[in-house]
């Protein structure tokens, strides 16, 4: 009962979330890129309820507007991450053979490197923008959604119903579409999930240490970035709303996460005999 009420607490969070970043525009009272050198570093008032930066930026509308990035990067991220993992896990998984070894060796040559040196790496070579941040995000993610996708394949292919199929002349991507993919739904949408939460972390981290999201878009990570120097001078409102927003957002997802994870794994045995 009490997993119950933290998926749906968490699924309540983030409507919540997709409904400011859908109405950012409506919902701001200040434009989130203006700076006003006349209010720098303003505590949180009515007419800026999050305070302002040193620019005198107004932190309300840029939370606002940093929602908007960190869910479009987040959840792009994740898709494409989940899409590559069930592309070349099930390719491995349902083929066997020398397309199983020779990908799972390129799943092993991308694994040798550390994951932050390669990311930032990508980050740096490429220019800086929202699309390249996704696609350095995916390319260095995917390979344990690929491991897990060719784990379940594989066990999956021994079925009876999978060599019925194929003993009857069944041709591949019908076995693929038909009986394969049904059983790996759960590991798509728990996948999926849960790499929109750390998806947002990377991209907050990577915005963090200035390789991220552009410093003119306002994003979580950048206005964490920003906020440093603040630190020191007891300017705790440049730090406290961004960080709470990917906190409460990343808690939201992972809620959720582990609560379709319990309940759709249990029922994958219900999904064989599709």
């Amino acid at each position: 009962m009490e997993s119950i009420r933290n998926s749906c607490s968490g699924l309540v969070v983030l409507g919540i979330l997709a409904l400011l970043a859908v109405m950012a525009p409506l919902i701001s009272t200040h434009d989130p890129v203006r700076a006003s050198l006349a209010e720098p570093d303003q505590a949180p008032s009515l007419n800026h309820l999050f305070g302002t930066d040193y620019l005198g930026r107004d932190l309300f509308s840029r939370v606002l507007y940093g929602t908007r990035v960190s869910m479009l990067v987040g959840i792009s991220a994740a898709v494409l991450t989940v899409f590559l993992g069930l592309l070349i896990g099930l390719t491995a998984g349902y083929f066997g053979g020398f397309v199983d070894s020779a990908l799972m060796r390129l799943v092993d040559v991308i694994y040798s490197p550390p994951e932050t040196i390669l990311l930032m790496v990508l980050v740096t070579v490429f220019e800086r923008n929202i699309w390249s941040i996704i696609l350095a995000i995916a390319f260095t993610h995917w390979m344990s959604t690929a491991r897990l996708v060719r784990s379940e394949t594989l066990s999956i292919r021994q079925r009876p119903f999978v060599e019925s199929a194929i003993s009857l002349g069944a041709k591949d991507s019908y076995i693929i579409f038909r009986h394969i993919m049904p059983n790996l739904l759960y590991i798509v949408v728990v996948s999926v999930t849960l790499m929109t939460a750390h998806a947002i972390l990377t991209e907050s981290f990577l915005s963090f240490l200035g390789l991220g999201i552009p410093p003119h878009l306002p994003s979580w990570g950048n206005m964490l970035n920003e906020a440093q120097r603040d630190i020191m001078k007891g300017i705790w409102w440049t730090t406290i709303f961004p960080g709470t927003m990917i906190v409460i957002t990343v808690l939201s997802i992972n809620l959720l996460g582990d609560e379709l994870k319990t309940r759709l794994a249990p029922n994958r045995e219900m999904r064989t005999e599709m």
